[in-house]
């Protein structure tokens, strides 16, 4: 294929729906609402689409990848959100050194693995 791709953007699952479009405005998307039960979360060029659905084996098995520009510095902005104490089930495990880069975890309110990542060469 040789069109170039735009953008890649996932659909994932949610168990409740507000509160995981809360979590994701408060982590520092913006939400486009598309239909009442699906919305766009957009955060410069990269997005995904949030669902009013669960499917505990789907969900259970969503890993998503971002890269940042220094793990350390998002690190810190993201401890300053408060996103423990704001939401149940949600966890953060802290900053590790791997040899391609480094990376953090955040768990979203459904369980949702996020890896928040920085590569050490490209």
């Amino acid at each position: 294929m040789k069109q170039k791709i735009k953008s890649i953007r996932p659909f994932i699952g949610s168990e409740n729906f507000e509160i995981s479009r809360n979590f994701y405005k408060d982590l520092g998307f913006e939400e486009i609402i598309l239909e009442p039960k699906l919305s766009l979360f957009r955060w410069d060029e990269i997005g995904f689409y949030l669902q009013d659905a669960y499917i505990k084996d789907w969900v259970d098995n969503t890993m998503i990848f971002i890269e940042v520009e220094n793990t350390d510095d998002s690190w810190e902005e993201l401890l300053k959100l408060n996103l423990t104490e704001k939401y149940e089930n949600v966890r953060l495990t802290p900053i590790r050194r791997m040899e391609w880069g480094k990376e953090y975890f955040v768990h979203d309110p459904c369980g949702i693995l996020w890896h928040f990542g920085e590569f050490f060469n490209k």
